[in-house]
């Protein structure tokens, strides 16, 4: 039975299909994807919207972090953008509303980071619900093991999300294998052991062997984050490690805290991906 439901699971979806087809786009113009993360309301509901559209008018696909209080892989800035979203009233519902105004503004995939706790509060089929009117194309659960909560996977795969889950220089072969067999939308690298931000020195010095690792396993796009904060760092990711996707997001976080031209570091970070 265990067998049977994972299969369905790999099944392609219109969303994945989507995301594919982003990574596919860029892969044509010889470059790594460009995906930049958000917090959603930060640092409120209107500059957020606009941040977004900003970020969008560079990106392949976006992704949008669901503010939550108890984050596991979240370096200072984003856990502190995450508390002013909070307490500016961005909650899990006021999440999925700030992407259903963005939707309309744009056709490039978007996709939710959200740890499973959020979702649990919500109630797993319901949020799968709200997600698919908001227009969110997939989901990245950092905290779910994939081979532990079939429930989910289910649920997402009904609904048409793609699911994406994350494998670290710590991932055995055998994890990597579990892993990248569970994702349906793309597999997210983690370039370094720990949390988000960036890092000092050559941080990125194991990514090449763990993107290599991934490829063994699955013919999903592969996209590296954690540690990507400029030209230089997304050039170590789509070409020395030969990623299919670049994510950034404290880089940006930063600069909008800063009050600096998030739309000019795009377009930097963007150069960096070309292959």
């Amino acid at each position: 039975m265990t067998q049977t439901v994972t299969t369905q699971l790999q099944l392609s979806t219109p969303s994945a299909e989507r995301i594919q087809a982003a990574f596919s786009a860029a892969k044509a113009e010889r470059r790594a994807a460009f995906i930049p993360f958000m917090t959603a309301g930060y640092p409120d509901a209107e500059r957020f919207h606009d941040v977004a559209l900003q970020l969008l008018e560079h990106a392949d696909m976006m992704e949008i972090g669901l503010p939550y209080s108890d984050p596991l892989g979240d370096g200072p800035t984003i856990q502190r953008s995450s508390e002013a979203a909070i307490k500016g009233g961005t909650s899990t519902r006021r999440t999925l509303e700030l992407i259903k105004a963005l939707r309309p503004h744009t056709t490039k995939p978007l996709i939710v980071m959200t740890y499973i706790n959020p979702i649990y509060a919500v109630g797993p089929r319901e949020f799968m619900r709200l997600a698919v009117e908001a227009g969110v194309d997939g989901l990245i659960l950092p905290d779910l093991p994939p081979d532990e909560d079939i429930e989910i996977r289910d649920l997402a795969a009904q609904a048409g999300l793609a699911l994406t889950f994350l494998i670290a220089p710590t991932s055995t072969p055998e994890r990597v294998k579990i892993v990248t067999a569970a994702c349906t939308g793309f597999v997210y690298a983690v370039s370094v052991t720990g949390v988000t931000g960036a890092r000092e020195g050559n941080a990125l010095s194991e990514v090449p062997a763990l993107v290599a690792l991934a490829k063994q396993h699955t013919d999903l796009p592969i996209a590296v984050g954690f540690g990507v904060k400029d030209t230089a760092t997304a050039r170590q990711v789509a070409v020395d490690a030969d990623a299919d996707g670049v994510v950034v997001g404290s880089a940006f976080i930063n600069a909008v805290s800063r009050g600096e031209d998030v739309g000019a570091l795009a377009r930097e970070i963007v150069e960096g991906c070309r292959k």
